[in-house]
């Protein structure tokens, strides 16, 4: 799961909640690795970084990502749904 996840839209980040985002934090690769050695690497490297900053501070501001969320993820294949 954790290679084939891609990187929300800016609406669908909004719309998750607080289970999603922490999935996202925690499978999503690091903004712009994917693109690595291409010509759009500045232009997915910030497309991801917003998000990835948007999703942080959703999880903050819902409480954190708890051990309860932690271990309910998991951290192999997925525990919960996709949204």
């Amino acid at each position: 799961m954790p290679d084939k996840m891609n990187y929300p839209t800016m609406e669908e980040v909004e719309a998750a909640d607080r289970i999603q985002l922490c999935r996202w934090h925690r499978f999503l690769p690091s903004p712009g690795s994917r693109a690595i050695d291409r010509s759009s690497f500045l232009d997915v490297l910030n497309a991801e970084s917003r998000a990835m900053n948007r999703i942080c501070q959703r999880i903050e501001d819902l409480g954190g990502f708890t051990s309860e969320i932690s271990k309910l993820i998991g951290w192999g294949e997925a525990k919960v749904p996709a949204c």
